[in-house]
Parts: structure tokens; C-alpha cells; sequence
């Protein structure tokens, strides 16, 4: 009778410690292994000690790259990516993001301490007082008096207090989307406004200037590391994506209600004309 093949080292010992045999090496555990240590070792103790670190700063980009692409195509994103900006719509946008950062940086700023969202709350990303800056220069002294969030826009609020209270690890996919998207296109954003609408070098653009951050490149990757090392697992890290692709289609309803004042602005033939071909994500190669 032929002798059985022996066992590899690696799973007698996870036999031995009553531990199913260590997952193959991917890129993921791969890209969290710390120093040099041998795999079957690193994989083989996380299972002992019940965690996996997760790449969640990568899972977020390839997990969100399809409703990133869906929000650029709407009609609102794409006219204002060829250049085309209707100031009243823009106005309306900027008002919805004033609510919008002022909800997200009240509930960010009392989970200074939380495990999860603490570790990313970055004041250098705050947005609130410089939207009041442009709140001020589209509306005027008394802005504070003129101007509510639109429906969509609402709806949105919403549900940044309601994850703020239930589970809020989950504002990390908003704080992802919202802070990140406007870092790596900001500047790109801004030069369309700014010619598109004739504007000085800082009025009424305030929202895409991150002064506190002079190196957007290296606070990205420092982003990026943050992410990689916040406490959770895979399922959590599962849903914190699934919620950025909500903030993503939460987004695009914000969006498709500025076509109405877009549409009369332009007319409907050539909005037809700057909408009637997909973009592929013009900014996903600047995305974290």
C-alpha cells in the first residue's frame, strides 16, 4: 500500500492548534503583512487572534469606480466637466453642499474618539467655513436667511445623521467620497467654474481650496494608510463600501435636481447635444 503524502509543515501545524489550513497568499494580505515576516506565519496567527487586516483604501477605489463613473454621467456633472456651468444651478450646488459638510462635520467632530471614524477626521479636510465664504458671495450678507437644502439634498442629510447614530463606522464611505472626491479634482473643478463663469481667482470658489493641506499627494498616501489601519473586518469594510456607493447614487440625486435650471439655462437640444455620450470617470485616475 502506498504511503500518504506527507503534510506541508504549515498544515500540520494549523491541524495541531485545531486551526483550518491558512487561505493562499493574495495581494490583499499581501499588501497588510507586516516586514518580512513569512506568510503562512502572518495568516496563520490573524486567524488565531480572530482579525484580518483589510486593504480598504483600495477596496473603496475598485469598489465604487462603477457609480463614479454613473455620477459623472449625469447631466449636470457632465455639462460642468465640458465646461458649461449655469450660475444659478452652480449656486444651488454650492448652497446643498454647505448643509450637506455642515451635517457631515457635526457628527465627524463628536467621533473624534471613535475606534473607526476618529483615526480619518482630519480638520485640514473640514469644508464648512469656506462654503460659508461662498455661501456669502452668491447670496449675499443675509444668506443664512434665503436659501434651504432641496429635496435630494435633504434626503442626503438624512441619512448622514441616521448612519452618525446606528453605525458610525459607515460615515467613513461618506467621509471617502465626499472629502476625497474634492481633493483630487478640486483643482480641475475649480478652473472650469472659474473660466466657465468668469470669476476672480478665489470668489465664489473657496470650497475647492484645501489651504491647510500643501501637499495633496502626501496626504492622500497618508489617507490611504489611515484607512488600511482602521480596526475592522472584511464584512465591516464590506458594508463601509457599500455605503460609498449610496453616497455616490445620494450624490446623483443632488445632481439630477440641478438639470431643471440647467436645461432652461442652455436649452434642451444642446444639453441633449453634451449629454448624449457616456464619459468613462474623467476623474477616477486622481481618486485616492
Amino acid at each position: 500500500m502506498p504511503r500518504p503524502a506527507a503534510r506541508p509543515p504549515e498544515q500540520a501545524c494549523g491541524l495541531a492548534w485545531g486551526v483550518p489550513f491558512p487561505p493562499p497568499v493574495t495581494l490583499r494580505n499581501l499588501a497588510s503583512r507586516p516586514g518580512n515576516a513569512p506568510p503562512t506565519l502572518i495568516l496563520l496567527t490573524e486567524q488565531l487572534s480572530g482579525s484580518m487586516s483589510v486593504a480598504l483604501a483600495a477596496q473603496l477605489r475598485e469598489g465604487t469606480k462603477k457609480a463614479h463613473t454613473m455620477a459623472e454621467n449625469t447631466g449636470f456633472v457632465s455639462c460642468f466637466l465640458k465646461g458649461v456651468v449655469d450660475k444659478l444651478s452652480y449656486r444651488r450646488l454650492v448652497a446643498n453642499l454647505y448643509f450637506l459638510y455642515s451635517a457631515m462635520e457635526e457628527e465627524i467632530g463628536k467621533l473624534k474618539d471613535h475606534p473607526v471614524v476618529g483615526p480619518i477626521a482630519y480638520d485640514q479636510l473640514n469644508r464648512r467655513a469656506v462654503l460659508e465664504e461662498d455661501m456669502a458671495y452668491y447670496f449675499g450678507a443675509d444668506w443664512r436667511n434665503q436659501v434651504q437644502p432641496t429635496p435630494g439634498a435633504q434626503i442626503y442629510i438624512d441619512r448622514i445623521h441616521q448612519v452618525a447614530s446606528e453605525a458610525p463606522e459607515l460615515l467613513v464611505g461618506h467621509h471617502y467620497t465626499r472629502y476625497i472626491g474634492d481633493l483630487s479634482g478640486g483643482q480641475i473643478l475649480k478652473n472650469i467654474a472659474q473660466k466657465a463663469m468668469n470669476l476672480g481667482d478665489h470668489d465664489g470658489l473657496r470650497f475647492y481650496e484645501f489651504d491647510a493641506i500643501p501637499d495633496e499627494k502626501g496626504f492622500k498616501v497618508g489617507y490611504r494608510q489611515a484607512l488600511d489601519a482602521l480596526p475592522i473586518d472584511q464584512a465591516t469594510a464590506d458594508r463601509i463600501v457599500e455605503e460609498a456607493n449610496q453616497a455616490f447614487h445620494l450624490n446623483m440625486t443632488m445632481f439630477q435636481e440641478l438639470e431643471g435650471n440647467l436645461v432652461a439655462a442652455i436649452g434642451k437640444v444642446l444639453f441633449g447635444f453634451l449629454t448624449r455620450r457616456q464619459r468613462t470617470g474623467s476623474t477616477e485616475a486622481v481618486a485616492a
